[in-house]
């Protein structure tokens, strides 16, 4: 519940609950506007789920797009979300969304260490209009973590699945070349494994590579930004209730090494800390069934703790029975699953529910193809649903926590991947070891060599999409996305529905400012991120609409608090 303002332990002009990339923006951008910032943060290291992310930003006719002359505008961008997302947002928040983000990174540019480079990383329906089969995308350039000192320790580190080896950091585009072993993959990581072993100052304290790509150089270069701009925030700091005075928040207590205090907020609380895909009874409360924070690849805090505090005060939610959906590869004893954003697309796969049968073509976007584990239109349950592939696959490719064979063969496999990872002579073998039915799974892997020789699949359509064959094999035909499977021993793992987050939040108008169930402001109280209710609605039109929309909103709350225009 709320409390009333009576009486204040410290004072600020903004308080921003979190530390993700839309938190630290949110930051930034109000210390420049001339207010001064408190930013807390729940647990021990900073950057919160995007620190574990791609880091990357889905932002249209960027500065930096347009400089190396790419065409875009705002037009087309609009026109593709009004398609893809259709009306299930507000027409303004998706303006205001194409109208801002351009402003917000152009601004971090002039006033910030943050850099970002667009890459040729496809819309997820480039057939959409106003679709583009790249360049919207971008990626943080990456830093060297020396330019943070001390504050280097207290980072939170990168999920395993985008450290090669559990050492090498990458960039968007090298993991693009290891996954389809593009030419040239081999060089680029023997510089890499170069680069990592003769930082020497490194290799003596420990494993952790400093050179920061992804989401750590998103959240390196915010924090780099906020050193140099002497802006404190408060680690092991978690938010508990908002304090107002009248219908207007005016601060927060918190939490500060165990002990409460009142902060009080002049200008106003901008929320950022994420969604509750880590709250077990939020999530029995609103999502599909089953559900588990287990097969969640965020980070552990995310407990909806702000969303429940605006409930409280009266606001209005929105999208609470969606998230960012993943499929996802569960390893028991390991703390996050490791969540299937591209292997999918690779040949010589299906995925299968318990009838044995496919449910959605396993290439597509991630949030469709992990959806589609509760959409399943089959009567047959998909929950687990099951990745089977052959010898020749599990050679050549990576699968979640699988090396490609030639990389790692069954026999030096973790003792806890062995304990998931299902092997058989025959396909009808392995149908009974994961209990599906047989004959369904025998039809569909003959299914799928009939499509793997003619290249068309007219069931799900796999490949035929450019997003699709962006992660799929380049070197193979006549579909990039699809090979027989018929090479004993054949091999299963179990995947669930996993997610990056959830997407239902506070409901917030174009400003980011929360709004009643009867439509009002609450006025001195902000949400962005997946604090508040996605502008994307229940699609995922593209990587970096997670991070893009939290830095921009986060930019734009901040601007609406200082008076700053833009």
């Amino acid at each position: 519940m709320a409390v009333d303002a009576t009486g204040f332990d410290f004072e600020t002009d903004v308080l921003v609950v979190g530390s993700g990339g839309g938190a630290l923006t949110a930051a930034i951008t109000a210390h420049v506007g001339g207010a001064d910032v408190l930013t807390i943060e729940k647990s021990d290291q900073y950057g919160g789920t995007s620190a574990m992310s791609g880091g990357g930003i889905w932002i249209p006719a960027s500065h930096y797009a347009l400089a190396q002359g790419v065409e875009d505008s705002r037009d087309e961008a609009l026109s593709y979300l009004q398609h893809v997302v259709g009306d299930r947002v507000d027409p303004k928040r998706l303006a205001a969304y194409v109208d801002e983000a351009p402003r917000m990174l152009k601004f971090m540019a002039d006033n910030s260490r943050l850099e970002y480079s667009p890459v040729a990383y496809s819309d997820y329906y480039p057939e959409q209009p106003g679709g583009k089969q790249g360049y919207r995308t971008h990626e943080p350039v990456p830093m060297h973590a020396r330019k943070l000192g001390k504050l280097f320790e207290k980072l939170r580190p990168q999920h395993r699945q985008t450290v090669v080896q559990g050492r090498f950091s990458m960039t968007m585009a090298e993991g693009r070349s290891f996954l389809t072993q593009a030419d040239g993959w081999k060089t680029t990581l023997t510089k890499m494994m170069l680069g990592y072993y003769l930082d020497i100052p490194a290799r003596l304290k420990g494993k952790r590579t400093r050179r920061l790509t992804l989401g750590n150089a998103l959240i390196g270069r915010l924090m780099w930004t906020m050193q140099d701009r002497q802006m404190p925030l408060w680690l092991n700091t978690p938010f508990k209730e908002l304090i107002t005075d009248g219908d207007k928040v005016v601060g927060a207590v918190i939490e500060k090494d165990g002990t409460l205090m009142r902060i009080k907020a002049r200008k106003g609380v901008i929320m950022g800390a994420g969604g509750f895909e880590h709250n077990q009874k939020l999530r029995e409360r609103a999502l599909p069934q089953p559900t588990s924070p287990e097969w969640s690849g965020s980070q552990e805090n995310n407990t909806g703790d702000c969303i429940v505090a605006g409930e409280e005060l009266g606001a209005a939610t929105d999208l609470m029975d969606w998230a960012w959906w993943a499929p996802a590869i569960k390893v028991p004893g390991i703390d996050r699953p490791w969540v299937l954003f591209a292997e999918r697309s690779s040949p010589g796969l299906v995925m299968v529910n318990k009838a044995g049968r496919r449910f959605s073509n396993e290439a597509a976007p991630y949030l469709d193809n992990g959806h589609a584990l509760y959409s399943n239109d089959d009567d047959a349950p998909s929950v687990p649903a099951y990745i089977v592939f052959d010898a020749t696959f599990r050679k050549k490719y990576p699968l979640g926590p699988l090396p490609p064979g030639y990389a790692g063969p069954d026999a030096t496999l973790p003792r806890k991947v062995k304990e998931i990872l299902s092997i058989a002579d025959t396909v009808e073998e392995l149908a009974d070891k994961i209990g599906v039915d047989k004959a369904g799974l025998v039809e569909t892997i003959a299914k799928n060599n009939d499509y793997a020789a003619s290249g068309q699949d007219p069931d799900f359509h796999r490949g035929e999409s450019f997003y699709d064959q962006y992660y799929g094999d380049q070197r193979h035909g006549p579909n990039k996305c699809i090979a027989p499977i018929k090479d004993g021993p054949f091999y299963a793992v179990p995947v669930y529905p996993g997610d990056i987050g959830t997407k239902g939040g506070l409901l917030v108008d174009d400003k980011a400012r929360v709004l009643r169930t009867d439509g009002s402001v609450i006025d001195g109280l902000y949400a962005i991120g997946n604090t508040s209710a996605s502008v994307m609605g229940t699609t995922y039109p593209g990587a970096g609409v997670t991070i893009g929309p939290a830095m921009t909103f986060g930019y734009v709350a901040a601007n609406d608090l200082t008076g700053r225009n833009g």
